[in-house]
C-alpha cells in the first residue's frame, strides 16, 4: 500500500517548571492515499500536538515523520516550510481567515505565497471555490459569511494548492453539530474523490462514523481498544494491528479479505480479483 504520511515512534516532551510533560509517546502511524483517519481523545491527549508533528510544525523529541517518501527529520526550516506549501493543507478550528480579504483572496493567499502563476492561481481558485460550494460566494469576506461557509473558505485554501495531505486540528470545534457534520462530510467526500490523504483530530464521538480509521489517545498514547459505535471497546478484543482503532469498515463480499479499513473495501471494489 502506497503511504502518503507517516509517523514513527513519535515521541514530543515539553520541560515545565513541574517537569516533563509528555504530549506524544512512541505513536506510530500510517495514513494512505484516499484514507481519512480521524484522531480521537479528551482535551489534553495529545491530539494537537500529535497533528503538530505530522505536519511538521512541530519536531519530535524522538521519532521521525516521513511525508511521502521524504523523511523531514534531516530537513531544515526553510526546506521544511518548503515541503508543507507543496505536499500539505491544513485547515484550523479558529478558521484562520484575513477579514478584509473575500474568500477568493483567502483561498488564493497561500498560492500566491508559492508564486503560482496568476492563470493558474485564479483556475485553482475557482476550482476549489466550487468543490467546496461556495462558488457563488467568492466575493464575499469572512464577516459576511456563516460560520460553516467561514470553515469551507479554509477547506478551499487548504486544497487550492493540490497537496497530497490533508491535516485538519479540531475543524469543527466552532460549529453547531448539524454544521459540524455537513464539515466532515466535505472534508470526507474531498478526502475520497480527491484522493487526499488525511488526518483530522476530534473529540466529537458523532464525527467519528465519517472516518476510515480512528486513533485513541489517552495521555499522549494510542489506546489498544477498538472503536465500536463510537465507544471504546476492551483492549483484549483489539486486533493484532491494535495501535490503530478502526471505525467499521462494512461488508464487502468479493470472495477477498476481509477489509481493515473504508478505504481497502473502496479499493477491492474498484479493482477486484479475477
Amino acid at each position: 500500500m502506497t503511504i502518503a504520511l507517516r509517523g514513527e515512534k513519535l515521541t514530543r516532551t515539553f520541560a515545565s517548571p513541574a517537569g516533563d510533560v509528555h504530549a506524544c509517546i512512541d505513536i506510530d502511524i500510517d495514513v494512505a492515499p484516499g484514507e481519512l483517519v480521524v484522531v480521537r481523545g479528551a482535551s489534553g491527549a495529545g491530539k494537537t500536538t500529535l497533528l503538530n508533528l505530522l505536519g511538521g510544525l512541530d519536531r519530535p523529541t524522538s521519532g521521525r515523520v516521513w511525508i511521502g517518501d521524504v523523511d523531514t527529520s534531516p530537513l531544515d526550516e526553510e526546506a521544511l516550510a518548503a515541503l508543507r506549501r507543496e505536499r500539505l493543507g491544513f485547515v484550523f478550528q479558529s478558521f484562520g481567515l484575513i477579514p478584509i480579504l473575500s474568500a477568493a483572496e483567502n483561498v488564493e493567499l497561500p498560492l500566491r505565497i508559492a508564486k503560482t502563476p496568476p492563470a493558474e492561481r485564479d483556475a485553482r481558485v475557482a476550482e476549489a471555490l466550487r468543490l467546496v460550494g461556495l462558488a457563488d460566494h467568492a466575493a464575499q469576506r469572512p464577516g459576511e459569511l456563516s460560520g460553516g461557509q467561514q470553515q469551507r473558505v479554509g477547506i478551499a485554501r487548504a486544497i487550492a494548492a493540490r497537496p497530497h495531505v490533508l491535516i485538519a486540528d479540531e475543524p469543527t470545534g466552532q460549529l453547531d453539530s448539524r454544521t459540524a457534520a455537513t464539515v466532515m462530510d466535505l472534508i470526507s467526500e474531498l478526502v475520497h474523490s480527491q484522493g487526499l490523504a488525511a488526518v483530522v483530530s476530534t473529540h466529537d464521538p458523532l464525527l467519528v462514523q465519517r472516518a476510515d480509521r480512528v486513533i485513541e489517545l489517552h495521555s499522549g498514547r494510542v489506546h489498544t481498544g477498538q472503536i465500536e459505535n463510537g465507544r471504546v471497546a476492551s483492549a483484549a478484543a483489539a486486533p493484532a494491528h491494535a495501535e490503530f482503532a478502526e471505525a467499521p469498515a462494512g461488508p464487502v463480499d468479493n470472495g477477498l479479505h476481509t477489509p481493515r479499513t473504508r478505504a481497502e473495501a473502496r479499493e477491492q471494489q474498484r479493482h477486484p480479483e479475477p
